[in-house]
């Protein structure tokens, strides 16, 4: 599922960037295509999305579905008709796990004690708008995270930090030239010392075009 997931989104970035290498010297083609349709090729925008859902992570200690959030914000270029590619900047809470007894897989009571993730993202997103409105999305990059957890083997809580990747896909809708609403799925790696934290998520992202 995570080479899946990697996939698609290497795959929709790739393709949103193809027009561009294609482009000459000639005149910027009038404004037109699914992809904001009142401006064209070659033209841009900042954007800032916001987004909230449940996480999934069931490695080692822990099975768990905490709340997750993400802020992210970039420019984002008109490279088709249909296509847009751009480069993104965000922070993300994947929100904090509750261990699970080993002996009946029921929560353990830590009150006293985080076991969570957080990290920055860095790395590029696309979008193809498929049909009036309607688009399907892919994003792939480096993930800077920090996080507390148990390790596999034993009892010992580690306080990480590292720097691994992220990968996501969505679908959604543009209600007009500046916002719209999706649903999208993300994995984000972090594994260090025995101990993983990575942790898949289902989110819905509303997003504002400047």
């Amino acid at each position: 599922m995570k080479k899946t997931l990697l996939a698609i989104a290497m795959a929709t970035t790739s393709l949103a960037v193809l027009p561009a290498f294609a482009q000459d010297a000639s005149p910027s083609p009038a404004a037109n295509g699914n992809y904001q349709p009142n401006q064209p090729v070659g033209s841009g925008n900042w954007f800032i999305n916001g987004s909230v859902g449940e996480g999934h992570v069931a490695n080692g200690p822990y099975n768990d579905h905490p709340t997750t959030y993400g802020l992210n914000g970039g420019y984002r270029w008109k490279v088709g008709q249909d296509m847009g590619l751009g480069v993104e900047v965000g922070y993300n809470d994947q929100g904090n796990y509750k261990l699970k007894n080993i002996f009946n897989s029921q929560p353990v009571n830590q009150t006293g004690e985080k076991n969570d993730l957080r990290g920055w993202t860095a790395g590029v997103n696309g979008k193809i708008n498929v049909w009036d409105g309607l688009y399907v999305s892919g994003r792939a990059g480096i993930y800077g995270w920090k996080g507390h957890g148990y390790d596999n083997d034993s009892i010992n809580r580690h306080h990480l930090d590292d720097v691994s990747w992220y990968g996501g896909a969505g679908v959604g809708y543009d209600f007009n030239q500046h916002f719209s609403l999706g649903l999208s799925y993300d994995y984000f790696d972090a594994k260090k010392q025995g101990v993983d934290l990575s942790t898949d998520s289902a989110s819905l992202t509303a997003e504002y075009r400047f």
